[in-house]
């Protein structure tokens, strides 16, 4: 089973998540496009930040990108601190979850890594680089402030 996830460099929230059989184009664009409806409207200066994977790297997935206006961004070849980001994130859900756990069927898997993502990750998962805050809790700050509810500053 593959996961293909979408995590906002900011705030950390895992905002983009799909699960397949296969690592696919098809896969990461499903990622993208629900972090795009759950953020709304893509803004200028967006970036996709990815490695060298075939999924990243096909037409499909370079196309649908430019399609939502977001700028493609790929790490060097071999270069894991290009994406540390993600790195961090995939060690996490395996240390947490993954190696812990053994599943009879992919949809208990399914079931139990979404429940991981949006339950345990964004909503309760402190993390040191937001000042022992989760995601979520980070986000609904960081909108709380002046600077953030003002678009003129």
């Amino acid at each position: 089973m593959y996961l293909a996830a979408v995590v906002d460099g900011c705030s950390r929230l895992a905002v983009g998540h799909a699960m397949g059989e296969h690592a696919t184009a098809e896969l990461a664009i499903g990622a993208v496009q629900l972090a795009v409806w759950r953020r709304g409207l893509v803004h200028d200066g967006l970036i996709h930040h990815s490695d060298q994977g075939a999924q990243f790297t096909s037409l499909a997935f370079g196309s649908k990108l430019q399609q939502l206006g977001i700028r493609a961004s790929m790490g060097s070849v071999g270069d894991c601190f290009d994406h540390a980001l993600i790195e961090s994130f995939f060690a996490t859900l395996e240390c947490e979850l993954i190696d812990r756990r053994h599943w009879h069927t992919r949809e208990e898997a399914r079931l139990e890594v979404f429940w991981w993502l949006e339950a345990v990750y964004n909503r309760t998962r402190r993390h040191s680089s937001l000042g022992y805050l989760s995601p979520t809790e980070y986000e609904a700050r960081l909108s709380m402030t002046p600077t953030h509810n003002n678009p003129s500053k």
